[in-house]
């Protein structure tokens, strides 16, 4: 089926996402009727409304059934809604209003397993589901996000062109959106994404620590450095780069950094108000996948959230020994010092990526979904958090190349080539801020993780000794021919069981 035309749609929740995608769509013309059980949500979004006087685009009803009234004949609705019940919700409420040929276009951070879970409840109903990421906060949300689809082929051929006229577009003009694949790969993606970049986040926080207290620069000359960074050399047009300079820069009311006020704690994940992250890290344990910068990085977050906890455990415990102070670097290397941390900044941020991709593919391989990474690099070629426009220059064109290796990107000449010759510098980084007692879990990380990943000897085959002294779990021997994922056939008696009726 061809696309059809989009005119009218029912927003289903209205906070800070929903109200803002509210205001961008009746920009480009669409009418949209909305609806969420907080009547302050609502009330807010009616003055957002009069204040760009989008009354006549914009229309609040008291209920589910009353934005069922208002839609016609083939209902198109948008979500923006808490991942799980409330979203479940959402859906018991209209069904008794939905017939075939309906979409309902869910763009909250949505777990892929409840978007498959709704798209096969609603499909005997003729009815679409699409689980459709959206990234870049509040204010893309408004000015245009990045959006990541993912369904049947009839759902994503009828709103593609919906899709297209509301997301940014890059510098070549061409929308930051796709139809990603079947199922629930549009969420999948872009949990992804977030767990992207929750790895860059926790890579720049320690940067910022490094060129803060361990160089002792002030926030205007790390804003300086940043935005530096931001204008060119790899990290050119990165989004967290480019915020991170207007960071450091920024003050209240009364003058002061407000970076500086800010408590040392990120409780998104801890209080389960976004789960994204931790899905990212669950997916990549089950399905095998070594992202240790993602992973170290969300730990590094659940361990900041409870900061009570962090102050009994240095009370009682032995924190006192570690005393964090300035690095090791002296004003004639501090220059050179700083190159070497924009190195292991960019080192770090491929990494990321490397992992993420390397996830996508494991899941696309196991679920057959035949997905296409041309298309997925450029939904987030703009309007999204990992945007970073030397990286996904780089990763294009790896995937441009015929005999690419799609399963490790590690593997590809390209990125092998980049990380090898930024390996040093992040060493060095590691080394002095190791040194300094300055934090470092995720940069510290990265650099194992490209250690061991680049490796043909490591320690783990006393590892698998132990395993075959307790387990008997068969191992291989250096003799035996090179293979992958697959037990070995040899085991040895390192010490015969026995017990009281044995002599």
């Amino acid at each position: 089926m061809g696309e059809f035309s989009v005119k009218k749609v029912g927003m289903l929740g209205v906070g800070s996402m929903g109200s803002m995608m509210t205001l961008l769509m009746a920009e480009h013309g669409y009418e949209v009727y909305f609806f969420d059980p907080n009547e302050k949500n609502m009330d807010k979004l009616e003055k957002m409304c009069r204040d760009i006087h989008a009354e006549d685009k914009v229309h609040r009803t008291a209920s589910y059934d009353e934005v069922c009234d208002q839609l016609g004949e083939t209902k198109v609705f948008v979500f923006s809604t808490p991942h799980g019940g409330p979203a479940d919700k959402c859906v018991e409420a209209l069904k008794p209003h939905l017939t075939a040929g309906d979409v309902i276009i869910d763009c909250g951070n949505e777990h892929w397993e409840n978007t498959e879970r709704r798209q096969r409840d609603l499909d005997p109903m003729g009815v679409h589901y699409v689980g459709c990421g959206v990234s870049g906060g509040y204010q893309s949300a408004r000015s245009g996000p990045s959006m990541s689809p993912g369904g049947s082929p009839e759902a994503l051929d009828k709103i593609m062109s919906f899709l297209r006229t509301i997301a940014v577009r890059d510098e070549d003009g061409r929308p930051c959106t796709n139809p990603v694949g079947p199922g629930g790969s549009g969420h999948y993606v872009k949990m992804v994404h977030n767990g992207i970049e929750q790895g860059m986040m926790a890579v720049l926080a320690e940067v910022w620590l490094l060129l803060t207290q361990g160089l002792g620069l002030s926030d205007d000359e790390v804003g300086k450095i940043l935005s530096s960074w931001n204008e060119k050399g790899p990290l050119r047009n990165c989004f967290l780069v480019s915020i991170g300079s207007e960071i450091e820069r920024a003050k209240d009311e009364n003058g002061e950094r407000v970076v500086s006020r800010i408590r040392d704690k990120v409780v998104q994940d801890a209080d389960e108000e976004e789960g994204t992250g931790i899905w990212t890290c669950e997916e990549a344990a089950a399905r095998h996948v070594p992202a240790a910068s993602i992973l170290s990085a969300h730990l590094f977050r659940c361990a900041s959230s409870d900061l009570g906890r962090r102050m009994k455990n240095r009370k009682e415990g032995g924190g006192q020994q570690v005393k964090p102070h300035k690095l090791s670097v002296d004003e004639s290397s501090r220059e050179a010092f700083v190159e070497a941390l924009h190195k292991a900044t960019y080192f770090c941020f491929l990494a990321c990526f490397a992992q993420g991709l390397d996830l996508i593919r494991r899941k696309d391989r196991d679920s057959d979904w035949k997905l296409d990474y041309h298309k997925i690099l450029q939904l987030w070629r703009g309007g999204c958090i990992i945007t970073a426009e030397y990286i996904t220059d780089l990763l294009d064109s790896v995937y441009a190349r015929q005999d690419h290796d799609p399963d490790s990107v590690l593997s590809n000449k390209e990125v092998e080539q980049e990380l090898s010759d930024n390996f040093q510098a992040t060493k060095q980084v590691v080394l002095k801020a190791i040194e300094a007692d300055l934090f470092v879990p995720s940069i510290s990380q990265t650099l194992e993780y490209y250690k061991y990943e680049n490796s043909s000897h490591l320690p783990t085959q006393f590892m698998e000794a132990q395993l075959d002294y307790f387990g008997e779990h068969m191992f291989e021997t250096k003799d035996d021919p090179m293979r992958g994922v697959e037990k070995g056939e040899h085991h040895f008696e390192w010490k015969p069981a026995k017990g009281s009726s044995d002599k």
